[in-house]
């Protein structure tokens, strides 16, 4: 598949990847900043932003996704900069391709699977009650934005949350408003998204061919002390680094410091 692309700067070669209900251009800060050093290629994956949509929507589809998009560009080797399911894509890659990989930094997601065992499903119920509260905005009744902010606030309280959600409305050749992101197909797939790369922990695989750093936002339960055990297994010598005073969105809370850590991270 295509993916719509945005480079900005000159140098070596630097994909980030975002996370679910995202798109390139939510990092694009922090890549006008590190264009000063190097290439960064800002990528919209499949389903999301200005990309194509399919009704296939997994991990080993957005690496292949991947690899078509260094293949066109003639990249051999990049860094990749992952969030949440972003993350998840780039560790995928990673394990199926690591000659690709020079270094990979991973922004607050495990590599273990988020369909708790125990029954616990509080991570899909969360985003089951995001994508349901999208899908039931009737644009026809919305003459802007602000609009569809109070259509969904009764559902999702969080304001911020709504922001960022807000994003994603894009306008079409009559001026009408609409969702870039292909929710149904996203929402048919939420157990996909939540699954993790126990295969390759399963078949005994570990990943020393490039430094690998972990940053976690301090009030998220994205990355717990239980999955840090999974960290080292796949990854022996990753370094995992807390952002304080962030949750899981940290590039958005707390972007000097993310900034900071992925500059240290791309110069050592």
């Amino acid at each position: 598949m295509k993916l719509y692309v945005k480079r900005i700067g000159d140098g070596f070669p630097v994909i980030i990847l975002h996370g679910l209900y995202g798109s390139g251009d939510n990092w694009l800060t922090i890549a006008k900043n590190l264009a000063a050093i190097c290439e960064v290629f800002l990528v919209d994956q499949r389903n999301h932003g200005r990309s194509p949509h399919s009704d296939q929507h997994d991990y080993p589809a957005l690496a292949e996704d991947l690899l078509e998009m260094m293949n066109e560009y003639k990249l051999d080797k990049a860094v990749l900069i992952g969030h949440s399911m972003g993350g998840k894509a780039a560790m995928w890659f990673a394990a199926l391709y690591p000659s690709r990989v020079s270094r990979l930094i991973i922004a607050d997601i495990s590599p273990r699977s988020y369909l708790d065992p125990a029954g616990n499903f509080s991570h899909n119920a969360f985003h089951v009650n995001v994508m349901d509260s999208m899908l039931a905005v009737d644009f026809s009744h919305a003459d802007g934005i602000g609009d569809v902010d109070r259509q969904l606030e009764d559902r999702l309280p969080d304001k911020l949350l709504r922001q960022f959600l807000l994003k994603n409305i894009g306008k079409d050749s009559h001026s009408d408003l609409f969702w870039r992101l292909n929710l149904k197909v996203l929402r048919e797939n939420l157990n996909n998204l939540s699954s993790g790369l126990e295969p390759f922990l399963e078949r005994g695989e570990k990943f020393k061919q490039f430094p690998v750093v972990f940053i976690k936002g301090e009030q998220s339960r994205y990355i717990g002390a239980e999955d840090l055990e999974m960290i080292h297994q796949l990854y022996p010598d990753a370094q995992v680094l807390t952002v304080k005073n962030s949750g899981h969105w940290l590039h958005a809370e707390q972007p000097a410091s993310v900034l900071a850590i992925i500059r240290r991270s791309l110069l050592s």
